[in-house]
């Protein structure tokens, strides 16, 4: 998992995708294809942290039927996550499922948590 240091978004492809991070103090895009079981796993993970934190956006994306975002945006494994600040600013990237404390630090840096 890549976090920081991420200078260029390609927006063109996020928005294509309907991705709004205006909306959110966080918005993780997920990539995933169908028969993934490591997407399942992550998407279930991502699908409890929105639960419980207010500032954070999750958007699911099946590859397969996004294959020009999947080309633009150099996805070659799922899943792939990517990072993404309120200004819409790419802050991190993950290919791979992330472990559940990783993808929860990350998260908790970024937005806060109900209680």
């Amino acid at each position: 998992m890549t976090v920081g240091g991420e200078s260029v978004t390609p927006t063109g492809a996020f928005d294509r995708l309907g991705v709004r991070p205006e909306q959110a103090d966080l918005t993780v895009v997920q990539f995933s294809t169908a028969f993934c079981g490591p997407c399942r796993a992550t998407r279930a993970r991502l699908r409890q942290l929105e639960a419980t934190r207010p500032g954070l956006a999750v958007v699911q994306v099946d590859a397969e039927s996004h294959l020009d975002a999947v080309r633009e945006l150099d996805v070659r494994l799922t899943p792939t996550l990517f990072y993404l600040d309120r200004e819409g600013r790419l802050i991190g990237r993950g290919s791979g499922a992330p472990r559940p404390d990783e993808l929860t630090a990350l998260v908790d840096a970024h937005v806060g948590t109900r209680a």
